[in-house]
């Protein structure tokens, strides 16, 4: 699915209530005020009532009658959505939150990413390798005054890994993977102490490009073990577990 677009009052309007009821704000089993709620954001009623509706797509609230609009249980939201990911992750609030999102990403990725690497060794075409040289091309050419340039090189390594699996299921898994590693990029990036990331993501794609998946699976542990040594060295983490992040 693609990311919901955050521009305009009524993107805004989105984020703004997605962040309230992340944030317990607004909490699960609470009925909406949606007067108050439109005076409050400044917005008409419709365009609430919009916003509400890409809310509740996405399992996060619902309207009946008689009881109005509510938040529901935060077992029905779609935790995988990308935006609702991307809304926790820029809202977590606090520290402890911040690293169980962290560690909760990096116990998927541990999961997701050694297996598809497997089969992107087993399955890579020619255009793959070459999306993956760009990726690390550009990871190679990281400008210190800008963490943004390597955290979009990064993103592009990884989704370019996912689609080299040529699964459509594991290459929507970018949605899920990408908005955490995006948080988790812009605080290893930004910082003078995080190990030099290519090298660890060379050694991944010359075992795809070798067509090894033993090898491959290897070097994505490893490099998911050197991501993990960076978290804790910054705080991230509450310790170095194996696969505990993403480079």
């Amino acid at each position: 699915m693609t990311p919901y677009a955050r521009r305009g009052v009524h993107g805004q309007t989105v984020e703004a209530l997605a962040r309230r009821i992340l944030g317990g704000e607004i909490p699960e089993g609470a009925t909406l005020d949606l007067v108050a709620l439109q005076s409050e954001l400044g917005v008409s009623l419709t365009a609430l009532r919009e916003s509400l509706k890409v809310l509740a797509a996405k399992g996060m609230v619902d309207a009946r009658q008689k009881r109005g609009t509510f938040v529901r249980a935060r077992a029905d939201w779609n935790l995988l959505d990308a935006d609702v990911l991307r809304w926790q992750f820029e809202g977590a609030g606090t520290a402890d939150a911040d690293r169980s999102l962290l560690h909760n990403l990096a116990e998927v990725r541990a999961i997701i990413e050694p297996a598809a690497v497997r089969l992107a060794a087993q399955r890579r075409t020619e255009a793959d390798l070459v999306a993956l040289e760009d990726a690390l091309d550009a990871m190679g050419r990281q400008d210190a005054a800008d963490p943004g340039h390597a955290v979009d090189a990064d993103l592009a390594f990884h989704r370019a890994l996912l689609a080299a699996t040529h699964n459509e299921l594991l290459e929507r898994m970018e949605m899920v993977i990408e908005s955490g590693l995006a948080h988790r990029d812009r605080i290893v990036h930004s910082s003078p102490h995080s190990e030099p990331p290519v090298p660890a993501h060379r050694a991944v794609l010359d075992a795809v490009r070798d067509g090894d998946p033993e090898a491959a699976e290897r070097a994505m542990r490893a490099l998911l073990d050197q991501a993990g040594r960076d978290l804790a060295r910054l705080g991230g983490t509450d310790d170095e577990p194996k696969g505990s992040g993403g480079q």
